[in-house]
């Protein structure tokens, strides 16, 4: 099974005020984070989906090892961006599996992502979610039967509709840190707490 995998990162970061992507832990930006845990995963291929300012944001990552794509209809909202990735990995991998995970989500690392990929193999569903504050959501792993449902999905719905209308397809991962996003200062520096 070729499992592609697609870095979210096309948003203004409206309510943060800055780009979120740029956001510094330990050193590092979220979105080279992101990165570095997509090449460590035991996916095959992956790809970061730009929006807003892709030069700036382009720069708080190495560029040279993994390829990204820009959404120019980034502004419609999340569906957009997820297709966006999802039809370059099809033409370009003819992926039979995807990965989508958010740049802005710091508790996510490889072995969450490898995770999926193991709970897709040993459940037999078609779908793998991650489990947080009494839903589910990403990062989320799809079989390609599910391709045409979320190239279907329109404005700001996101992969969460597909997850939950096909609730009995789903595996679900127990990841309570998931929830922990960066939208506001006030989530970064409780980030600060919690990582210290």
């Amino acid at each position: 099974m070729k499992t592609g995998l697609i870095i979210l990162a096309a948003g203004s970061s409206s309510r943060l005020g800055r780009p979120k992507q740029l956001i510094e832990i330990q050193r590092k930006t979220l979105i080279q984070r992101a990165v570095d845990y997509a090449l460590k995963s035991k996916s095959n291929s992956s790809i970061v989906v730009l929006g807003w300012n892709p030069e700036l944001i382009r720069s708080g990552f190495d560029s040279s090892r993994i390829p990204s794509v820009i959404n120019e209809n980034w502004e419609e909202g999340m569906a957009s961006s997820m297709q966006v990735g999802l039809r370059y990995l099809i033409q370009k991998d003819q992926i039979d599996q995807v990965i989508l995970m958010l740049c802005d989500q710091p508790f996510v690392e490889a072995k969450l992502l490898d995770q999926l990929i193991l709970a897709k193999k040993e459940s037999d569903k078609g779908i793998v979610a991650c489990a947080y504050s009494e839903t589910l959501g990403v990062p989320a792993l799809f079989d390609q039967k599910y391709f045409e449902e979320m190239l279907a999905l329109k404005g700001s719905e996101g992969a969460k509709k597909v997850i939950l209308k096909n609730r009995e397809d789903v595996f679900a991962i127990d990841f309570p840190l998931g929830k922990i996003d960066l939208d506001t200062e006030a989530d970064i520096e409780r980030l600060k707490d919690l990582r210290s």
